[in-house]
């Protein structure tokens, strides 16, 4: 699989990263896990990304722990998933770090991203504090912001962070515009979540779908390469996201094991051609409404 070089951090990851939001919210069991993950590796991937408050860190510590060092493991800090302590406290950052360590089975992370921080609480400069903290400790290599818009524009800027974690898809591109170009001046990394909008067009029409927005928008984004044939627009979605400038891995998730197969073989095509991708940006640069911002 294709590895690209994330920006000043110097680590080598694959195109196409492991996503475990859906096998921890879902409950997989860990024998399921276990299928997925060491395929995942199996076939060259090199990319974990999880959360505190997935639930999918213990099931990782259980699973890969033993190959520890064949992958790059990332997880986000931020919401109290369990410890009695507000959203954001710079206590339950410290405690919500060491946590992740324990469950994930290791002595060090990657990456540690603040997970979806508003701009308002980087400013005071506490939550930062606590991620320097814990790379200054050996904790993590690297420090990192997850979020979107307005808030990841200001963290970007800040200068405080190795890494960025954003939406971009063909249905969420403010990006584009908005923070890759600063992270390519930078030399940031750049982790790309949400990368195929959900397939938001095969299932996301229910209200209550996590990628409902996605559907909302592609009713009025109407392009033909899903009307045609709605099974290999995930693959020209995913090529798409992979296709921009300073954009290093992919992060999807999957509760199939095929699935994830299917899904690196798209990746291994490569970007989208310059002329492919001009048809999807200018469709998107005719519909696309004021309030269609980065998704979290």
């Amino acid at each position: 699989m294709e590895k690209r070089v994330m920006g000043l951090t110097g680590m080598e990851v694959t195109a196409l990263g492991f996503g475990a939001a859906e096998i921890g919210f879902q409950k997989i069991d860990e024998k399921i896990v276990s299928t997925l993950l060491n395929g995942a590796l199996d076939a060259g991937l090199n990319v974990i990304d999880t959360a505190e408050c997935y639930g999918s860190e213990e099931v990782i510590g259980k699973t890969l722990s033993g190959r520890r060092d064949e992958y790059h493991l990332f997880t986000k800090c931020g919401h109290s998933a369990g410890i009695d302590l507000p959203d954001w406290d710079p206590a339950l950052l410290g405690q919500s770090i060491d946590r992740s360590l324990r469950l994930l089975q290791t002595d060090h992370l990657d990456l540690v991203l603040l997970h979806s921080c508003s701009k308002d609480l980087l400013k005071k400069g506490e939550v930062i504090e606590v991620l320097r903290r814990a790379k200054t400790a050996g904790k993590t290599r690297f420090m990192g912001y997850s979020g979107d818009s307005v808030d990841a524009l200001y963290a970007v800027n800040s200068g405080a962070f190795d890494v960025l974690e954003t939406s971009l898809n063909i249905a969420d591109q403010e990006s584009i515009t908005l923070t890759l170009p600063i992270t390519r001046q930078k030399e940031m990394g750049v982790i790309i979540k949400r990368p195929i909008a959900n397939a938001a067009w095969i299932k996301g029409k229910s209200p209550d779908y996590y990628g409902h927005v996605y559907w909302e928008r592609l009713q009025k984004l109407q392009y033909d390469f899903i009307k045609s044939d709605p099974q290999s627009a995930v693959e020209k979605a995913l090529r798409f996201t992979l296709g921009f400038a300073g954009v290093h891995t992919a992060i999807v998730g999957s509760i199939n094991p095929q699935r994830w197969v299917q899904n690196a073989a798209y990746a291994e095509k490569g970007p989208l051609s310059d002329e492919e991708i001009n048809v999807i940006r200018s469709r998107w640069t005719e519909a696309a409404e004021p309030e269609w911002v980065g998704q979290e």
